[in-house]
């Protein structure tokens, strides 16, 4: 039996080659020179592409993490449950917005409540700051941590570190001691509670990630320059003087890339050293090619985070988002296949 070619379009789509020919090159300097690129080695993606894998004490179903976002506003409820929802769907984990406001009132409990759309089976994180950890350690009110945890059914507590944040904030807190002994005190106090340590969009440098990665932390996220930067933020909220004053410092932190190759370098200096066995890449990943690229580029476990390009999709109906992370995931199995990280 003859061969007979199903393709009915072949014809309009020579014409449309033909057309587009001259704006489909691409010069040498926008190539993007972090992989090399495989064509021969495997077929299409399939749905079991992506295996699943344990982070966190979870099974997740792709490297995928909804960094800390929002909560008491007007959007957080319809935000956060987008997100949760998604996850739940796609599998993979999410860390909550700052959860202060729980400590001392349940009036916004409802945007934070989202275990119920995640599920059992997936990480959710909540979120506290080291400047009101310090206090709560300083006034005997530790208790309100384990409630605020119980109350949202998470399964550990993520603490934000941002000195420069709450110095640059007209309502910014003090910090009384060094973070890193805050977060000591906090596992001496409570040696089985899970603990995510980040930063809010500067990174931190060689000998901050040497003392965190000692500890016995579930993980460290990275939160990077090249996202949301809260230092700039709150300049932006601040009178011109301060704004004229301090506007350099927003310039100031470590990349994602940075920060990937300083960890690799104390995972070797460190060697048995090293408590912390995971990471989450965060900060300016714009895409699954930036996601692959650094988790596979680190020489330990680690998925990668997203906030903004998140943050965008979800404030509209949950059908958005959906697609927005579907194609994602999409892009994300067609780089297992075909690309190796240089």
């Amino acid at each position: 039996m003859s061969f007979v070619d199903q393709d009915h379009t072949a014809t309009e789509r020579k014409k449309d080659h033909i057309q587009l020919a001259f704006q489909s090159q691409i010069a040498p300097s926008h190539l993007d020179e972090r992989f090399y690129y495989e064509p021969l080695l495997a077929a299409h993606p399939t749905a079991n592409t992506l295996s699943s894998f344990e982070f966190l004490g979870k099974q997740m179903q792709v490297p995928l993490w909804v960094s800390s976002m929002t909560g008491g506003t007007a959007y957080a409820a319809t935000i956060n449950h987008n997100l949760a929802r998604a996850a739940g769907e796609f599998g993979f984990g999410m860390g909550l917005g700052s959860c202060r406001g729980l400590l001392t009132s349940d009036e916004h409990l409802p945007d934070f409540d989202v275990r119920h759309l995640i599920g059992d089976d997936l990480p959710l994180y909540a979120n506290l700051g080291i400047a009101q950890l310090e206090q709560l350690l300083d006034n005997n009110k530790t208790k309100l941590i384990t409630e605020l945890i119980d109350k949202l059914h998470a399964d550990g507590l993520i603490i934000h570190v941002n000195p420069f944040q709450e110095w640059l904030q007209p309502e910014g807190d003090i910090f009384l001691y060094p973070p890193i002994d805050t977060i000591k005190r906090l596992l001496d106090l409570f040696p089985d509670l899970s603990i995510i340590v980040k930063e809010v969009g500067q990174g931190m440098g060689k000998a901050s990630l040497r003392q965190l990665l000692q500890l016995p932390l579930a993980a460290v996220d990275f939160a990077a320059n090249g996202g949301t930067n809260f230092a700039k933020l709150e300049l932006l909220r601040s009178d011109q003087q301060k704004q004229a004053i301090y506007a350099k410092l927003a310039n100031i932190g470590h990349s994602a890339e940075d920060m990937v190759n300083i960890t690799n370098e104390l995972l070797q200096e460190l060697g048995d050293q090293c408590a912390c066995q995971q990471i989450i890449v965060s900060g300016g990943i714009q895409d699954f090619l930036d996601g692959y690229y650094h988790i596979n580029k680190l020489q330990t476990s680690a998925i990668y985070g997203q906030a903004s390009a998140f943050l965008k999709h979800a404030r509209e109906d949950y059908e958005v988002l959906q697609q927005f992370i579907t194609t994602q995931i999409e892009g994300l199995k067609l780089a297992q296949n075909y690309l190796t990280v240089r």
